[in-house]
């Protein structure tokens, strides 16, 4: 079983600055994916961005050039550096494990409110 823990969220005016965190914790290996979509209200989640094996990453768009991903493989934790953001970035941004085994795993969930 693996466990992921999320933190960084928040409110913040457009423009501004957000950095998640993503602890995982538990039966960790052969990562396959991890990294970060989210759900805005009515919408479908969406992928944010992500490590994809062990150096490539994948990320959406609408975030290439404000947002980062970065990890430390010591602590099993993901980050998501997010600059410029807008309000269109609202959203519960959830981290993501894909294992060697093809099981998924999601976080609890972190709000990100932007506001205008």
């Amino acid at each position: 079983q693996v466990q992921l823990v999320e933190s960084g969220g928040g409110l913040v005016q457009a423009g501004g600055s957000l950095r998640l965190s993503c602890a995982a914790s538990g039966s960790i290996f052969n990562i396959r994916i991890m990294g970060w979509y989210r759900q805005a209200p009515g919408k479908q989640r969406e992928l944010v961005a992500v490590f994809a094996g062990a150096y490539r990453t994948n990320y959406a768009d609408s975030v290439k050039g404000r947002f980062t991903i970065s990890r430390d493989n010591a602590k099993n934790t993901v980050y998501l550096q997010m600059n410029s953001l807008k309000p269109d970035d609202t959203a519960v941004y959830y981290c993501y494990y894909l294992n060697g085994d093809y099981a998924a795993y999601w976080g609890q969930g972190a709000q990100v409110t932007v506001s205008s």
